[in-house]
């Protein structure tokens, strides 16, 4: 007979929300899973929760919410075995500590909701006082092990396939374009997902809603639906700085571009499984939601009007053979993935998931030693004050204390000086190199 186990999912965002409880969902019976969103600045509306939840094992329920300083009690209360941090680096590096000195501290488990792609040291040392972190390719477990080589400490890699892709093996059911989602054959829909962070100026962002409006008017007998993560005033784990929405709608960006908005262009939310159903195809810059596309069997096309690189967040995607440009999208031009680039990121077979191999393995670990506490080994500069401010910082207004509050008036001058500094002196060797040239 196993062993019943139990998992704590502790989540911020919508986004980290909707991975975390969907990798609690892919658990064995012999694991009991409870979710908790602790507040914080990007705390999800009730609608965003229920988009996130839909498909999981909580989608009929209403999530426990918390305050931070009610998290440990409640660990304590319900005494999981493992607790999955599904937040944002930052906020894992402030809640990672109080869990570790619990008395029979639980496992302590953290991942990322999408793309790794290019590997970069502060996803680990955010993480460095949890035991596994869950990757979702060949390729991240690859880049995330060789740069925890160069750091003084680092949690072990486990591999999963992304919690929310459609099951299959490696790939070739998608590349002949089978969906592992039921789709209406007279689907029609182009789906374009939106990515808060790029394209990043609003002059490019424009750009992109005049792309997506002239494909709509040369292909008038299709929806060209702007898939939203956030209705106006939904906070979102990335800021958007100029929402997509608001220029589609704005009277300003019509005069600029030349040409009245198509009707055929709309904007939508929810569920992203539900728009793929009507979808013929999906477009994006740089999202998850390709991933969700090629497990449902949807061709995609990837816009490289912005470059291709760290600073889109598509580098990930060179070899895939998705991308395409803006006639490439108003001819509605299509693209399938390369069965290599699939195998090697994110649609490996899924016998070569270990992730909970290896959550098992530090389970049992504990039931015999119990764990020790991981110590923080960078940033340690600033004390109380640093770790308050890093607090107060993920927390906003959901931040009660009062050291927090000093740390702002502390550290927010001291930021910008140190800002105006580094500036300064980008300054003069700028002008240095220009009298030695």
């Amino acid at each position: 007979m196993s062993v019943q186990r139990r998992l704590l999912v502790v989540s911020d965002s919508d986004s980290y929300t909707k991975w975390g409880a969907a990798l609690a969902s892919t658990l064995p019976p012999s694991w009991e899973a409870d979710l908790v969103v602790v507040g914080s600045t990007v705390l999800p509306s009730d609608r965003q929760l229920r988009v996130a939840l839909a498909g999981t094992r909580w989608q009929t329920d209403v999530p426990r919410s918390a305050h931070l300083d009610e998290l440990a009690p409640l660990v304590g209360d319900l005494r999981p075995d493992a607790v999955l941090l599904a937040l944002r680096g930052p906020l894992v590096r402030v809640i990672a500590p109080m869990l570790q000195v619990l008395p029979d501290r639980p496992v302590l488990v953290s991942g990322f909701p999408g793309l790794t792609i290019p590997a970069v040291p502060k996803a680990v040392v955010y993480r460095e006082q949890t035991d596994l972190v869950v990757l979702h390719s060949r390729r991240e477990v690859r880049e995330f092990a060789a740069l925890a080589e160069d750091l003084p400490a680092a949690p072990a890699f486990g591999l999963a396939t992304l919690p929310f892709l459609a099951a299959r093996a490696a790939g070739s059911a998608v590349v002949d374009g089978a969906g592992g989602e039921a789709r209406d054959p007279e689907a029609s829909d182009v789906v374009f997902a939106v990515q808060a962070k790029v394209p990043a100026t609003r002059e490019e962002r424009v750009a992109l809603v005049g792309m997506l409006a002239a494909a709509a008017r040369r292909q008038p007998r299709k929806r060209f639906v702007v898939k939203v993560r956030a209705r106006k005033g939904e906070a979102q784990t990335h800021d958007e700085q100029f929402d997509l929405a608001d220029l589609i709608a704005d009277p300003a960006v019509t005069r600029e571009l030349g040409a009245t908005m198509p009707a055929n262009l709309v904007v939508a939310d929810g569920p992203m499984a539900e728009h793929l159903a009507q979808a013929e195809a999906l477009v994006t810059v740089s999202s998850t939601a390709v991933l969700e596309a090629i497990a449902a069997g949807v061709p995609a096309l990837l816009l490289d009007e912005f470059g291709v690189g760290a600073p889109q967040l598509n580098l990930v995607f060179e070899g895939s053979g998705l991308f395409g440009d803006a006639e490439a999208l108003a001819a509605g031009d299509w693209r399938v993935p390369d069965a290599d680039w699939l195998a090697d990121n994110y649609f490996h077979e899924r016998g070569a998931d270990d992730w909970l191999a290896g959550l098992e393995a530090l389970v049992a670990s504990r039931d015999a030693t119990p764990l020790p506490a991981l110590p923080r080994h960078h940033n340690l500069a600033g004390g109380a004050l640093r770790r308050a401010f890093e607090r107060r910082r993920m927390l906003g207004a959901h931040d009660r204390s009062l050291l927090g509050t000093v740390s702002v008036l502390v550290a927010v001058p001291s930021r910008a000086a140190l800002r105006a500094a580094r500036k300064a002196r980008r300054r003069l060797r700028g002008e240095a190199s220009a009298i030695a040239a």
